[in-house]
């Protein structure tokens, strides 16, 4: 598979609605990132269209383009039909104008290359007699066919696509030419790489609209005529059909949109229920004018645009011989291996399917069914954690697991300060013997309102409130703070009741040791002053006694 899609890792944020809207399924998801599978990719581009990050972007070949002019061998540009509807208003001759000011040697419609694909469609009917015929120029239904039902590959025409049975007439008209595409769809850069020497470069309309853009060109709202155009219907439901012959006898005309709806009508012809049919088959709903890389799409207005220019005949074109036209379609090898139901069941045990009645179904991880996911996480593509029902119920769990066995009391209230939620500690804080008796009624019945008033009132949270509910006889350091998201108040107790004793213990203990502490120094400082009166009267009386002595021995 060529790299015509490309991906922006850093815009990928795991929504999913790429898998969701994927026909085939061919995303897979590991390490938080999207990656397209390109053997399973049937490139109908539709992850482009809506992925709402622009994540996922069309490879651009306007350099190669560029290249190609500079080469200096003339290039031919193949102008889808659904032209008409992108650039509303501009005719063949305007664009024309338009992108030859690019450097290009001429532009035609693709249009004549799909006349001489819907004569080859009726000669098949008219000539072979072929039981079922499905129309090949849709290269994304091509894809789906040989990937997914190649069973079915003997029905699908053998035919050029227009773009390539036109690239092809104008590359006999110049030799040395080379072919550049210019359309509505991803696939075709594909086709183009996978069938060489037919087509050198394919470019989206957006590539076409930037690239004027950037070269300030202009196309004139001026709508030409042809009446050799019925060709021009090619990319509308439909419109294949319309420019048929439909004159094959005993075969009934029917055309399908949307890859869903080519599934379906695929898996009827597989077991044999469809018979003398052709069938128009376009991925794209609403045809080539739905396709991914149309700068806007309005699928009644753009079907109108169509309908107004196309003329009433066919081109004016030789046509060449089937021989000329002839495309060769195999069957491609998707590599998927396809796990056991042993395989199957553990992955959904793993997921929390453990009943059928367990398997929602809801397909919010993008698969169509809990099996399929079981069977894209075992093929590699999907992970387990991509269930949301599954994280969800995994969420709850571990949330009320945490909830139920905390110490600390948990009161979770709406905005009318009714209870909406409390755990065992809180219920033993507030003596319930169940939260029955209190879900969904007022806070008051067992705590004070005041302070959930007030945090509501104000927004301001209150943090590790030490207070004492006197009718439980507990204290609590409480926290108190509003979700305003979801306008819920949640308060947070952590019953400090033998912290708040044992601090009454400790304080009790510590007054009775200061008033011990102050009577032994009472005692000590009376002792002293004994002391020291005792110590007064032994040095007077010495003192005396010394200075006695002292005048005896004088007056000796």
């Amino acid at each position: 598979m060529s790299d015509c899609l490309t991906l922006k890792k850093s815009n990928c944020k795991n929504c999913y609605k790429c898998i969701r809207h994927c026909p085939v399924k061919s995303i897979r998801f590991s390490a938080n990132q999207a990656h397209i599978i390109g053997d399973e990719c049937i490139l109908c581009g539709r992850c482009v269209v809506v992925c709402p990050q622009n994540a996922k972007e069309i490879a651009s070949e306007r350099e190669k383009a560029k290249v190609l002019i500079q080469s200096g061998d003339p290039v031919y540009v193949s102008l889808a039909p659904s032209f008409i509807a992108n650039y509303g208003g501009a005719g063949i001759e305007a664009m024309r104008t338009a992108i030859k000011k690019l450097g290009f040697k001429d532009v035609e419609e693709t249009a004549i290359g799909a006349t001489i694909v819907k004569r080859e469609y009726d000669r098949l009917l008219c000539d072979e007699k072929r039981n079922i015929v499905i129309s090949s120029c849709c290269h994304s239904v091509n894809l789906l066919i040989q990937k997914y039902f190649p069973a079915v590959l003997p029905y699908l025409a053998d035919v050029l696509s227009p773009m390539q049975a036109h690239c092809t007439e104008l590359k006999k008209k110049a030799p040395n030419a080379k072919t550049v595409f210019i359309g509505p769809c991803v696939s075709k850069k594909d086709e183009a790489q996978k069938y060489e020497d037919i087509v050198d470069a394919v470019l989206t309309f957006e590539e076409l609209t930037q690239w004027l853009r950037d070269e300030h060109i202009e196309i004139e709202k001026v709508k030409d005529s042809d009446e050799q155009s019925r060709a021009r219907f090619f990319p509308t439901t439909g419109g294949i059909l319309k420019t048929m012959a439909q004159n094959a006898e005993g075969y009934s005309y029917l055309a399908i949109d949307g890859v869903e709806n080519c599934i379906s009508a695929l898996k009827d012809i597989e077991s044999g229920k469809i018979h003398n049919c052709f069938i128009e088959m376009s991925a794209c709903v609403g045809s080539c004018i739905g396709g991914p890389a149309m700068d806007e799409r309005s699928l009644v207005k753009d079907y109108m645009a169509v309908s107004e220019y196309a003329g009433q005949k066919d081109f004016d074109v030789a046509q060449p011989s089937s021989q000329d036209i002839r495309k060769v379609f195999n069957a491609i090898d998707k590599h998927v291996v396809m796990p056991t139901e042993t395989e199957i069941a553990s992955v959904l045990r793993q997921m929390g399917k453990n009943r059928r009645e367990d398997e929602l179904n809801c397909g919010s991880c993008g698969y169509n069914t809990c099996r399929e996911k079981a069977i894209a996480i075992l093929q590699g593509k999907a992970e387990i954690s991509m269930c949301l029902p599954f994280l969800k119920e995994k969420a709850e769990s571990f949330s009320d697991s945490i909830v139920n066995n905390t110490p600390n009391g948990i009161i979770v209230l709406n905005d009318k300060l009714e209870v909406q939620q409390i755990n065992r500690a809180a219920m033993q804080i507030t003596n319930l013997r169940s939260e029955m008796d209190i879900l969904g009624e007022q806070v008051v019945r067992i705590l004070n309102p005041q302070v959930f008033m007030q945090v509501l009132q104000t927004g301001r949270a209150v943090h590790n409130q030490r207070v004492y509910l006197i009718e439980y006889k507990r204290y609590v350091e409480q926290t108190v703070v509003l979700d305003a998201a979801s306008k819920l108040i949640i308060c947070i107790m952590r019953d400090v009741t033998e912290e708040e004793k044992v601090r009454g213990e400790k304080e009790e203990i510590n007054r009775r040791t200061v008033e011990t502490a102050d009577k032994v120094v009472d005692k000590q400082m009376r002792i002293v002053q004994e002391i020291a009166s005792l110590l007064g009267e032994t040095a007077a009386e010495t003192k005396i006694a010394l200075t006695q002595l002292k005048d005896s021995i004088q007056n000796e």
